[in-house]
């Protein structure tokens, strides 16, 4: 397109002379205004192909076809990559055969500008409540990639369940003046897991007051009043036995998580400035070992974590207004040690570094 453009500007200038080489040379400019415009109204029209409402919907289309256990509902391209919890599978296996509805807790992520959706929520397999994280990548409102979690754990489910609707600052506007770019959002975000990685309570911790943290559907940081509300967290707390909950930076200072060799395979998929979103999947790695003895902040000596070699892999989102982390959810569950996630390259999947 371009070297046509080129052309009828040479003729223009080449094949007429005074006027009308003028008149040439204007419409071979004019051509070649009209014909960035178009690309540039293409590319535009293309990154609106799929709004927030757009892609929010392929999401629950993927749940519904999931749980009819159809996968020739889904909009997909020809090539589309789907793996379930690493594994590459053929579209339309593993939770595809054993689906049998949906479940009560759904949080859905929109990142526009990378057509990226991602979905952290519960489905019925067997009949019984599982977790299932879905990230979605779509182009020309055609799924390309498809990234699933199944978390057969039946009691977290049940209390996302119980939960019901995910809190509501998940979807509230940052104020323009509170937000950040897409990098400061995964810079900032990062700076958690670095955090634990390196946990001996002296790092730089970049969290609220009022963080408070969601984990496979228990508040393990913070008040619970804040995630589910007082009258929830008032039956949570009479079902179970007591718990004393420290903030998250207090968690964090406290150099309670130095069991935790390792956070690897980073990988920020989804950002949204808009709401301050910074999405990530992760694998945390415990080596066991000598790593299961330390020194807290104030000088007490420990002993904590597991006593072989695990990793639990995990879905978090983070929200962040002025430079501070603000709620925080995660589901998580237990593979094999030092396992990748099926997207990335080796050194990839055992760098610390966010990719």
């Amino acid at each position: 397109m371009w070297r046509e453009v080129g052309q009828v500007g040479q003729v223009g200038q080449v094949g007429r002379v005074g006027r009308v080489g003028r008149v040439g040379r204007s419409r071979g400019l004019l051509g070649l205004a009209l014909a960035v415009l178009w690309v540039a109204s293409g590319a535009s029209a293309q990154n609106a192909a799929c709004d927030r409402g757009c892609l929010e919907s392929m999401l629950d289309a993927y749940v519904d076809a999931v749980a009819a256990r159809a996968p020739s509902r889904l909009t997909v391209a020809p090539d589309t990559v789907f793996t379930e919890n690493g594994q590459r599978l053929e579209l339309g296996d593993g939770l595809w055969h054993t689906a049998t509805g949906r479940g009560r807790y759904a949080l859905r992520l929109a990142d526009v500008e990378a057509g990226q959706a991602v979905l952290m929520g519960t489905v019925r397999e067997a009949d019984t409540p599982a977790i299932l994280v879905v990230r979605l990548k779509v182009r020309d409102r055609r799924v390309t990639e498809i990234e699933t979690l199944v978390i057969r754990n039946e009691a977290a489910a049940k209390s996302l369940d119980t939960i019901g609707t995910p809190r509501a600052v998940w979807t509230q506007a940052v104020p323009g003046a509170a937000r950040h770019s897409r990098a400061d959002l995964v810079r900032i975000a990062n700076l958690y897991f670095s955090g634990i990685e390196r946990n001996d309570g002296k790092g730089r911790y970049p969290i609220a007051d009022t963080c408070a943290r969601l984990e496979n559907g228990a508040v393990t940081a913070g008040d619970p009043a804040v995630v589910v509300g007082p009258e929830l967290a008032a039956a949570m707390a009479a079902s179970g036995p007591p718990r004393q909950r420290s903030g998250c930076r207090q968690q964090f200072e406290s150099g309670v998580f130095h069991y935790v060799t390792r956070i690897r395979d980073r990988r920020f998929v989804l950002v949204d400035p808009e709401r301050g979103l910074a999405f990530a999947f992760a694998f945390f790695d415990n080596a066991s070992g000598d790593a299961r003895y330390g020194t807290l902040a104030d000088g007490r000596k420990v002993e904590s974590g597991p006593s072989v070699p695990w990793t639990w892999q995990i879905a978090e989102v983070f929200k962040i207004e002025n430079g501070l982390i603000g709620p925080v959810e995660s589901v998580l569950h237990p593979v094999p040690y030092g396992m990748g996630s099926g997207w990335s390259t080796w050194p990839q999947a055992m760098s610390s570094e966010p990719n």
